[in-house]
């Protein structure tokens, strides 16, 4: 089964210049703007903002 383009696979990546990466899928009808979500970074042990890129 082919997968939906509605909830495409996106990177989420750091904003503290680490290069570490979350992939997550999104839902384009209830968020069709670019997702920001604070999660942890393991590198710099502490919780910073993700941005997704494209």
């Amino acid at each position: 089964m082919a997968r939906n383009e509605l909830r495409p696979v996106i990177k989420l990546r750091s904003t503290a210049g680490t290069g570490h990466v979350y992939v997550t899928r999104k839902n384009r009808r209830n968020d069709p703007d670019r997702l920001t979500l604070r999660k942890y970074d393991p590198v710099v042990r502490r919780h910073v903002l993700y941005r997704e890129e494209r």
